[in-house]
């Protein structure tokens, strides 16, 4: 059985979703939200506040977990200790837990932040990660992560697999979300409204949730592993203009505005190389652009978020 933290969230829901229709036994946790995605069947549902280690453990004494996928974590608020206290608690009562169950895979979410200040684009695993200042703590963190739980589960027989996932989006994500343009874009077409204008050439990473969750899931189904370090995201880069494309094509009333090229000048759009991924799973995206978009579009006529 995999264990899923965080496993009703936006990426834990599809990861849990994907590993079901793998073969997997899946318990995932949840805390503050509770509501199990139409799409997620076949799962077990245990509430857990991550930051409870004693709570933690007795998971391993009501379910036999072979591997466990780290992704539940917290958002910001005013107080950055009281942010890094909590996640980093529940990271180490993860690992704690890695351990006591002797699992064989412990995979934990990193970030495409971490390549921040790398001027050689698509980012790829082997590039050193640069030291620059950081944008969000939850950046911060995740670039945190990375070395705490390859250290914590050094001498074991826990393989660590860090997830440096790329800019993801899709059915579960708030729709006003911060972290991502696309979720509020479409939201506003919905709502009748004009999405701002946005600069056609600008782009940047972004893959569709349920690939992303395909993708770890993947990761997770693999017989070995070679690498610790695997990024997980589509592998290309889109363009306000594909976007602004394919949301016509699915509400032909709307047509976005786009403001001529790009805001900044010329450059690439930073985005993951997922060759490693590619090659140690077999993942290749379902979605492009066009198909992520009418999929959420649909989603969105019956789900709120």
């Amino acid at each position: 059985m995999i264990l899923v933290t965080g496993g009703l969230g936006m990426i834990g829901a599809h990861t849990a979703r994907a590993l079901v229709e793998l073969g997997h036994e899946v318990v995932v946790t949840a805390h503050r939200r509770t509501e199990v995605p139409s799409f997620l069947a076949g799962v077990t549902v245990e509430s857990l506040d991550v930051t409870d280690r004693d709570a933690f453990l007795a998971l391993g004494e009501r379910h036999e977990i072979s591997d466990i996928v780290h992704l539940a974590g917290t958002i910001p608020a005013e107080d950055p200790v009281g942010f890094f206290r909590t996640d980093t608690a529940g990271l180490l009562n993860a690992l704690d837990a890695a351990r006591a169950w002797n699992v064989r895979r412990f995979a934990v979410a990193s970030s495409i932040g971490v390549y921040i200040g790398r001027s050689q684009i698509p980012w790829h695993e082997e590039l050193p990660l640069p030291s620059v200042e950081l944008p969000h703590l939850i950046i911060a963190f995740k670039k945190a992560v990375e070395p705490l739980t390859i250290h914590s589960l050094a001498g074991t027989a826990v393989q660590p697999v860090v997830l440096r996932i790329g800019s993801i989006w899709g059915p579960l994500m708030d729709p006003e979300s911060p972290f991502n343009p696309i979720p509020p874009y479409v939201s506003a077409a919905l709502r009748g409204e004009r999405p701002r204008p946005l600069h056609a050439d600008d782009g940047g990473d972004s893959c569709y949730a349920p690939d992303a969750g395909r993708a770890i899931a993947l990761l997770m189904n693999a017989r070995t592993l070679r690498h610790t370090t695997y990024n997980v995201s589509s592998g290309r880069p889109i363009t306000n203009r594909e976007l602004a494309d394919a949301l016509h094509a699915v509400i032909p009333g709307v047509r976005p505005e786009m403001l001529p090229g790009r805001q900044h000048g010329p450059g690439p759009d930073p985005h993951l190389d997922i060759t490693r991924l590619t090659l140690a799973s077999g993942f290749t995206p379902a979605f492009g652009i066009a198909e992520a978009v009418a999929d959420y579009v649909t989603w969105r006529s019956d789900n709120a978020r």
